[in-house]
């Protein structure tokens, strides 16, 4: 049915069939119960989604359980609460909507192996919306035939097989199932395309479906290598303090924006806009800032760095400890505190050991170093040449005295002596990622 290097976390003697009781779904349910003995399959589940947008939607759920009962399997139903807002898209609503509910029904039924009616045809369909959108490879990609997200095996094993071959099944195996009302509504791009481009096309030309298939397949292809080459760039040019700005401007302009992109998904969790990257791609200067999803990005001292929007007000003052190395987060700050040993300049063990942690309130001082003299907060960042966006960090304070203040480092009153064991420490304003995290 399905294979990947990644590993089994679930029993895998359990497998689930997302199951509308529509045509294709229905012929792969009965497939796979039917296949189940000889794959060392125990248990099949089927996992229908109720959307509520239909008024037959009680009648679909109705159908799909008499036919789990004739096939002597298990219906799982999940009922999607709300509705879209307002402008937004229903079939975007119901399909974000019903992949959630579907991982949500696999981890609750201990199943890492989600079986899905994909087709041929979907797959050319979903290749020519993607190129009408001026999509890029990854939505030319069209979807995978087997992808593992969040410890679950989304797999698609009918994707290469074409539609008249599941209609021909359905006949021969005489099955019944619904018709959803809602695959006439030509408000729907894909509706309109199957209803009204789609008998032309075909007629014009007998193989678009297996050759769009193809295409799909070969735009996979290269959005794996995108991907590894990403991964490749990103080891050297990305870190906890950003991205190396001198090191992407040596890669060729596809290399660069390919490397581009892959970051700033890593950072937002979401893709960048073609925009974006134009943006950046032309305008980048020191100290320039630009708004994206889930917060700003600035470059700084030759790094693009991204500092996530807070989520809170900083929490209220509180004690920690950070009396031993490692790495110590700070989920309310959207950071976390390092702490190495040193032989150079740092602050003293025992001294870490009861610190207070809080945010400005006015009046702070701070020093730079022992011959220099002590300075507002805000003197010492403009001297310092900290920016705006650095400034809003924790401050750590030990029996009343500042001790460090993000963006500036330890205060040279706080310092250890020569002889004492002692500690480095550093704010890392957004918590450490994976240099590459594949979308």
């Amino acid at each position: 049915m399905a294979g990947s290097a990644t590993p089994r976390t679930a029993d895998p003697r359990r497998v689930a069939v997302a199951f509308s009781g529509g045509r294709d779904s229905t012929a792969l349910l009965q497939a796979t119960v039917r296949s189940a003995p000889e794959a060392s399959i125990d248990e099949v589940l089927a996992f229908h989604i109720h959307h509520g947008l239909s008024a037959h939607a009680d009648a679909w759920q109705a159908h799909c359980e008499r036919q789990c009962e004739a096939l002597g399997t298990t219906l799982v139903t999940h009922y999607l609460s709300g509705k879209p807002a307002k402008g937004e898209s229903v079939e975007a609503w119901a399909r974000e909507g019903r992949h959630a509910a579907l991982a949500a029904m696999c981890r609750e039924h201990g199943v890492d192996l989600l079986l899905l009616a994909h087709h041929r045809r979907d797959q050319a369909e979903t290749l020519l919306l993607q190129g009408l959108r001026g999509a890029g490879v990854a939505g030319l990609a069209g979807m995978p035939q087997l992808q593992w997200r969040d410890g679950i095996c989304w797999a698609r094993p009918w994707l290469r097989q074409p539609r008249e071959a599941i209609e021909a099944y359905v006949a021969e195996q005489g099955l019944s199932h619904v018709e959803d009302d809602s695959n006439g509504d030509r408000r729907f791009a894909r509706n309109q395309l199957r209803l009204d481009v789609w008998p032309s096309l075909n007629a014009a030309f007998p193989q678009a479906e297996a050759s769009l298939a193809q295409a799909a397949e070969w735009s996979r292809e290269a959005l794996e290598l995108q991907r590894e080459m990403a991964a490749f760039d990103l080891q050297s040019l990305a870190g906890a303090g950003g991205l190396d700005l001198a090191g992407l401007a040596a890669l060729s302009d596809a290399r660069a924006t390919n490397a581009l992109r892959a970051w700033l998904h890593a950072q937002t969790g979401q893709p960048a806009p073609a925009s974006l990257i134009r943006r950046l791609r032309t305008e980048l200067r020191p100290n320039a800032s630009w708004p994206c999803v889930g917060g700003q990005l600035h470059e700084y001292r030759g790094r693009l760095v991204f500092a996530a929007t807070a989520a809170a007000p900083h929490p209220p003052s509180q004690l920690v400890n950070l009396g031993f190395a490692g790495r110590h987060p700070q989920p309310g700050w959207n950071g976390t505190w390092l702490v190495e040993p040193t032989e150079g300049e740092g602050v003293g063990v025992t001294r870490l050991q009861d610190l207070t942690l809080r945010a400005r309130e006015g009046g702070e001082t701070f020093q730079r170093s022992p011959k220099s003299a002590a300075r507002s907060l805000k003197k010492a960042c403009q001297e310092a040449g900290v920016p705006a966006w650095l400034r809003d960090g924790p401050l750590l304070f030990s029996g009343g005295q500042l001790v460090f203040a993000a963006g500036l480092g330890i205060d040279a009153r706080m310092l250890a002596a020569a002889d004492e064991p002692r500690m480095s420490l550093r704010w890392l304003p957004v918590e450490s990622k994976a240099p590459f995290t594949a979308p």
